[in-house]
């Protein structure tokens, strides 16, 4: 924690506690969306690796990660140029040594840093859904949260360079990541990207230049019922990054709950009349993609934006998303399932900037242009780097065999709905 943040009374820090008990809601949402979005045949193997992927980052960032980041110890690595510090490495003890001693307040941003962690790594599984190894995904989500997710999350919010940009150079109150849409929403999108280059399409997926076969989700309704567990536990989140980051008090909380909940349903309307308009029909997939990214939205900005400011971030990432989404695919030739890179990436970089736009001292736009830059200029080069060594060593793609019988027989030597006939694609036939 940085020593010139005040420290918070008893009644907040148990607030904040109880918040982050309900914010991992939002990560079985979107395990559901990433489950309900893929193959009836692979459905199994897809909501294991959510659990796996999740365990391991959480092991990983307790051995690890939680140095890196630095918040416990409150110190870190730092050097000089221009005059100024630039702290770029947390400097904390292994395997959370000292936990006890911190102060609860500490405590409570490791805590929010672990569902955080946790959250980043499923973003990436969703969009390799159907051909993504388990082993795969579990060697990325120990590599992302014991190294790259730390990194970041120390320049954001364990005294970092990011975070000391209005202390140092006059940009606002440095760079503003209330509820993780850079640290986690961006970072996620941009690893999904990379995951997407290195496994590629799913087979069958792109027959011909220019075509692209459908490939809808098996169960809509787990899919829909994972948005609405998401608005719960990102309603807590967003809350209980407002008084962690932004020191916000209580009163300033149930603008925040309602401006999450605007930004999803003005996403959720905007992206129901997109679909409506071009296809005769919402989309029920589509429309869930939308109002997920509302809620990504919301991670920048709920905090520091008015009402009718949430509504339009909101109703601006619902707009993009199918037409994102569409472009990808169709124009790209982008197989992402989950539609992560634009639902996490996309919305979560609107919402930065939205954020810069709302909060009211000067220089704030500048402090989030910088950050966005560092992520895109940083991250992206370094997920790439890491999974491309990673897939080397722990093939992510299934073979032939494994997506013609589904990820659940492959992996797993059974089915999630053993009582139903999987027909197999005209495409393996």
């Amino acid at each position: 924690m940085n020593a010139t943040v005040p420290a918070m009374s008893e009644t907040l820090l148990a607030l904040v506690f109880v918040l982050l008990l309900i914010a991992p809601l939002a990560v079985a949402g979107v395990a559901l969306i990433n489950t309900g979005l893929g193959r009836s045949r692979s459905a199994a193997q897809a909501l294991l690796g959510n659990l796996a992927m999740v365990a391991v980052a959480a092991v990983f960032f307790a051995v690890i990660g939680a140095t890196i980041a630095g918040n416990l110890s409150g110190t870190g690595f730092s050097f000089y140029a221009a005059g100024k510090p630039w702290n770029w490495l947390g400097a904390g003890s292994l395997f959370l040594h000292g936990m006890g001693s911190a102060t609860p307040q500490a405590q409570l941003e490791l805590l929010f840093e672990f569902l955080a962690v946790s959250m980043v790594v499923l973003i990436p599984w969703g969009s390799g859904a159907d051909r993504w190894r388990l082993a795969g995904g579990c060697a990325a989500a120990a590599v992302v949260a014991g190294v790259l997710f730390p990194l970041f999350a120390h320049w954001i919010w364990g005294g970092g360079w990011l975070g000391q940009l209005g202390a140092n150079f006059g940009l606002g109150a440095g760079f503003l990541d209330v509820g993780g849409a850079a640290a986690v929403h961006l970072f996620g999108g941009l690893s999904a990207l990379v995951l997407l280059w290195i496994v590629g399409p799913r087979s069958g997926k792109f027959p011909k230049e220019g075509l692209s076969t459908a490939m809808p989700g098996h169960h809509a309704v787990a899919v829909l019922f994972g948005c609405l567990l998401a608005l719960i536990g990102w309603t807590a989140w967003n809350a209980a990054g407002a008084i962690l980051w932004l020191h916000a008090p209580l009163t300033a909380l149930p603008e925040t709950a309602i401006n999450t909940l605007l930004s999803a349903s003005a996403a959720l309307a905007a992206t129901f009349a997109v679909t409506r308009a071009r296809f005769g029909k919402p989309d029920a997939s589509l429309c869930a993609n939308g109002w997920l990214a509302g809620l990504v939205t919301s991670s920048a900005c709920a905090a520091l934006a008015p009402a009718i400011g949430a509504i339009f971030a909101g109703a601006v990432a619902g707009l993009f998303t199918p037409l994102l989404v569409e472009l990808l695919e169709l124009a790209l030739s982008v197989d992402d399932p989950s539609g992560a890179i634009t639902v996490h990436g996309a919305a979560g970089l609107w919402g930065l900037l939205m954020a810069g736009l709302f909060a009211p001292k000067p220089g704030q736009f500048m402090a989030q242009l910088v950050g966005i830059a560092a992520l895109l200029g940083l991250a992206l080069p370094l997920l790439y780097l890491f999974f491309a060594l990673l897939n080397r060593v722990v093939e992510f793609r299934a073979d032939a065999d494994g997506e013609r019988l589904g990820m659940d027989l492959y992996e797993l030597g059974g089915s999630a709905y053993p009582e139903f006939v999987i027909h197999r694609d005209d495409s393996y036939r």
